[in-house]
């Protein structure tokens, strides 16, 4: 029963992050009162200022349908949240520490109408000590102003290219230690750093740094003890010392173990985790207690190769993710989380980057035991204003100190597609050297990378980290589809001694805009955004990144459509339209199951324009795409004659399939070892249509994806 216990404790621990033992941490997600606006500063108005507040619950966002609904129309600006504290008298010999996991953008946190603390910056977590505010043995009133209006000295500095939501969108936590503990106001950190050093299947060196703080004014000799289990439960190797914690400042101490044949962490094949116990002893007495995940792998990166994962080549079929949801903005609760990390799964991937921001701790627990490689990011991204320096620099050491531990993290992202200020680069390259030194000091042992949306190696921002990355939306944004190719192939001519990674690439689809009618290139500014195209261009891309090592990792744009808040592009307002689902995570685009089919190991047999159902001409191609086998298929019962190979071994096409006046049923199987696959899709056919002459013919009005 005790050992059953135990796997348990640990299972949970996979999943939260953090569990203590002699701190006490409760949820403090209930009964809070919200208001929209600033407190008056007349007189009179402050009078009525207690009137009207609205009980919410946390996570929360006042932006969950505006930001989404009606492109630039929504609110931005400050907002108000207030909750009572019962402070029990046992506490005041106590620390007490308020956390929050995240609230766009800046916070500010009174508590008895005395201020608290400041935080600049919606996506990191925060962590504010309440203990010398406190009134114990009484109710406390707490208040913390929120906003999200953008600001020259806050990343991001505007709303362009993604919203930022407001509220208290991410968890919140009341934690209550004892006076000497493991800190809890390092960057909001676990205070706890774990890193590997000689990593191999024949053994392992790690090294466990602790950061403590002593509240009792006075030297305190503690045992300071850190096991490391396996995740079943079993002590594979501990240390304990006795320490002296002076009475001011933090202050780290480190032990370090040698593993003899550990069993590594594999990505996808075999995410293995230990687990790394810190805790602080006093007669015998556990005054606190930290746990940590480990995962022990060693990545590696050699241009012009590849990516290689405890010495061996690993496919890195990436995709990208913005956290926000249909009619939930950034309020995510686990559900969320969970449904967005299953179809990433399902599609096959083996990596993705976390755009443009830190993401939940959750998200990067659950990325650590399911084995996705990731790339985590800072919001610096679209604009330079001149102004953000300091605070890029406290974002990042924010994002690396509270996920330094996670063995999912392979890469701190610096910028993304920031150029010019002033009239010159010198001032963007400048700051990306500068959080590139800041990333190695904190972390050396991680790659960092900056993205350039040009396409050219020699831009004045770029050099400045280990990877450089680069955006690129052929056939959408410029050329034509098919220019990806001499341009890679360029690229490796000239520079083949750069990491270098292709960071976006894709295009818009509106699920209600389907043609047969599609060239190599479309205007995205215009209203009319066929899925057809986005097919299109992912067929033919991918076909070429597959062929191409000098691609170190791809990213597809974007696993879901998102909101943007500043657009009114493809016939819908206040969104990007390149994911591979809808906003509302209810449909799957072809683009999808093409991923799915190349990467994924589970069996594909699908046929692609479901929902182009009235055909504009009779003579057309049917595509299929299958990785079980050639698939074979019938037009209203009638066998067609064979297909012939596209692009990748698992597309099919079955060209110049004459169609029936009215329906058609399109059936496609595959036999394999004994096992039939099947798919099918129903089609009109009435008479030929010219290009953007059937537009409103294929508008279904089944899903509207909001």
């Amino acid at each position: 029963m005790k050992r059953v216990l135990f796997i348990a404790l640990f299972l949970w621990v996979a999943i939260t992050g953090i569990f203590a033992q002699g701190r006490t941490i409760r949820s403090f997600n209930d009964e809070w009162k919200f208001k929209k606006g600033d407190y008056p500063s007349d007189p009179v108005a402050q009078a009525g200022w207690e009137k009207g507040w609205n009980k919410v619950e946390i996570p929360h966002t006042w932006n969950a349908r505006d930001m989404q609904l009606q492109h630039n129309n929504f609110y931005a600006g400050p907002a108000w949240y207030k909750k009572t504290l019962f402070a029990e008298a046992g506490w005041k010999d106590k620390r007490v520490y308020l956390r929050f996991e995240g609230a766009g953008q800046v916070a500010d946190l009174y508590v008895n109408d005395k201020y608290a603390g400041n935080h600049r910056g919606g996506y990191s977590a925060f962590a504010f000590d309440l203990s010398g505010l406190l009134k114990f043995g009484e109710e406390n009133t707490l208040q913390i102003c929120v906003d999200n209006a953008s600001r020259p000295d806050v990343i991001p500095v505007n709303h362009s290219l993604f919203g930022v939501y407001g509220g208290i969108y991410r968890p919140v936590w009341l934690v209550v230690t004892e006076p000497v503990h493991i800190a809890v106001t390092d960057h909001a950190s676990p205070g706890v750093y774990v890193t590997q050093k000689n990593v191999s299947s024949k053994g392992a060196d790690i090294s466990v740094k602790v950061k403590l703080e002593n509240g009792t004014r006075k030297n305190s000799r503690v045992v300071l003890e850190n096991v490391l289990y396996t995740h079943d439960g079993k002590v594979v190797v501990q240390k304990k010392e006795e320490i002296t914690v002076g009475p001011t400042g933090i202050q780290a101490f480190t032990h370090t173990f040698h593993l003899n044949k550990p069993r590594l962490w594999q990505g996808r094949k075999d995410p293995y985790l230990y687990k790394v116990v810190s805790r602080v002893v006093s007669d015998g007495k556990v005054l606190d207690e930290v746990v940590q995940s480990l995962g022990i792998r060693k990545f590696e990166i050699v241009a012009g190769k590849g990516f290689y994962l405890n010495g061996e080549k690993y496919p890195m079929y990436g995709v990208t993710r913005h956290q926000d949801w249909w009619g939930v903005g950034s309020a995510l609760k686990k559900e969320h989380h969970d449904t967005d990390l299953e179809m990433i799964m399902d599609i096959g991937a083996t990596t993705i980057r976390l755009a443009h921001y830190q993401q939940s701790d959750y998200f990067y627990s659950r990325c650590d035991s399911l084995g996705l490689i990731v790339w985590a990011e800072i919001p610096f991204v679209n604009k330079v204003s001149g102004k953000e320096w300091e605070n890029a620099k406290e974002q990042l050491t924010d994002l690396i100190r509270q996920s330094f531990n996670h063995p999912s993290i392979y890469v701190w992202g610096l910028h993304n597609e920031v150029y010019i200020y002033g009239g010159s680069s010198d001032y963007t390259a400048t700051l990306t050297s500068e959080l590139h030194e800041l990333a190695k000091q904190e972390d050396p042992d991680r790659y960092t990378v900056s993205v350039n949306g040009y396409g050219h190696m020699e831009h004045p921002v770029n050099g400045k980290a280990d990877i450089q990355g680069m955006n690129r939306y052929f056939g959408w944004y410029e050329k034509k589809i098919e220019d990806i190719k001499p341009w890679i192939e360029a690229l490796e001519t000239r520079y083949p001694d750069h990491k270098f990674m292709l960071t976006e690439y894709g295009a818009d689809a509106n699920i209600h805009h389907q043609t047969e009618h599609i060239g190599e290139s479309l205007k995205w500014t215009g209203e009319y955004y066929p899925e057809t195209f986005q097919t299109k261009t992912h067929e033919y891309q991918w076909s070429i990144i597959a062929k191409h090592p000098y691609i170190i990792a791809s990213y597809l744009w974007n696993t879901f459509d998102f909101a943007v808040p500043m657009w009114k592009r493809g016939g819908v307002e206040a969104r990007n339209m390149k994911g591979l689902v809808t906003i509302d995570r209810k449909i799957k685009k072809d683009s999808y199951f093409w991923y799915k089919a190349n990467w994924s190991n589970e069996p594909v047999l699908y046929i692609t324009q479901r929902r182009l159902k009235e055909r504009e001409k009779q003579v057309t191609d049917v595509t299929v795409y299958s990785n079980t086998g050639v698939p074979e298929l019938t037009l209203n019962g009638r066998q067609l004659p064979s297909p012939e190979k596209g692009y990748t071994d698992v597309h099919y096409i079955f060209r110049n399939v004459q169609l029936d006046q009215g329906a058609n049923l399109l059936k496609a199987v595959v036999i394999k070892n004994g096992k039939s696959s099947e798919d099918q899709v129903e089609w009109y056919f009435t008479r030929e249509y010219k290009a953007g002459e059937a537009t409103e013919l294929n508008s279904s009005k089944e899903h509207w994806g909001f």
